[in-house]
């Protein structure tokens, strides 16, 4: 990559941060967002803005960039910030909470948000936290207390 393309992709990536992700508030409706901006079928990451602003490789490039950054950001969050996150995230889509928490159990949406070629353990890890958040805020929804144990002490 040439230094006119670092100065590209760290432009787009500032442009980025402070026109779209600045105004989406969390870190999972952020990773939500990053992924989506990702075709399903080809890997490729594309944003409208960012692409006129930009190429299309720096746009692609700040983006996956991007994406990672925040999906490690989740991976090696403590627990605590996972469930508040979760909640956060919950909270904001103004959605029925027992309904998200259901589907979210059930389809597990989060599956399609990790990077490409990110590390199986990773992405193992945070699949297991948010099974273990999603856990701990269904618990008031349902009547029983809230589990108050770390993930380290969960068997």
């Amino acid at each position: 990559m040439s230094d006119i393309s670092r100065i590209d992709v760290k432009g787009a990536l500032k442009d980025l941060e402070e026109r779209t992700l600045a105004f989406i508030p969390g870190q999972i409706a952020r990773l939500l967002y990053l992924a989506s901006t990702r075709d399903y079928s080809t890997g490729c990451y594309y944003h409208d803005g960012l692409a006129f602003r930009f190429t299309k490789k720096a746009a692609e490039m700040a983006l996956e960039s991007a994406h990672r950054e925040v999906f490690e950001g989740l991976v090696f969050s403590q627990l605590e910030v996972l469930i508040q996150e979760l909640d956060g995230f919950i909270k904001s889509t103004h959605a029925e909470p027992r309904k998200i928490l259901e589907t979210w159990k059930k389809l597990q949406p989060y599956r399609v948000v990790i990077p490409q070629d990110c590390d199986p353990v990773a992405s193992e890890l945070l699949f297991s936290n948010i099974r273990i958040a999603l856990a701990i805020l269904e618990a008031p929804q349902s009547g029983n207390p809230p589990i108050q144990q770390s993930a380290s002490q969960l068997q």
